[in-house]
């Protein structure tokens, strides 16, 4: 892994959950915090992020709601659901849609998030490496295409 930080938006209503979580995570990572779902799309509009982080549970928009909403324009960033209520249909819901990568409950364990976070920073890589592969390979079977058509009309 490189010496850059991984870009981390974390979205909660709750203001002592992103105080703590900014407190507990800033010197490691690159962390943005919203207090809205449409706080966090104005901060995606400007910055692009690896992971995102967010509670459920929030006023006007639920979490799953808002990762429906990202995904549609940032599909990249891993997505991860912390939620402190018993809402499991919702989760299980998300997670076999895709919408999400992993579901925690909160209160959060410092270690739990932290091993989560680093395996959705190799699952974001390797998605990022995927899609570069597709694009190289694109380009190569356009140029193949290129070069048989030109065999074929001489």
């Amino acid at each position: 892994m490189s010496d850059k930080k991984i870009d981390i938006l974390y979205v909660d209503d709750e203001e002592n959950n992103l105080i703590s979580f900014k407190a507990t995570f800033r010197l490691k990572y690159n962390v943005m915090i919203a207090v809205s779902a449409d706080a966090a799309m104005k901060i995606l509009e400007s910055k692009p992020v690896e992971i995102i982080i967010t509670d459920q549970r929030m006023p006007n928009m639920t979490g799953i709601e808002f990762l429906e909403k990202v995904i549609e324009k940032y599909p990249d960033p891993v997505r991860i659901l912390l939620t402190g209520y018993a809402d499991m249909n919702a989760v299980i819901d998300a997670v076999n849609k895709g919408k999400i990568y992993h579901y925690l409950s909160k209160p959060w364990s410092e270690q739990e998030l932290e091993e989560t976070i680093k395996k959705a920073f190799e699952v974001y890589q390797a998605n990022k490496e995927i899609k570069e592969m597709n694009s190289k390979l694109a380009v190569s079977n356009d140029q193949l295409e290129f070069l048989l058509r030109q065999k074929l009309l001489s």
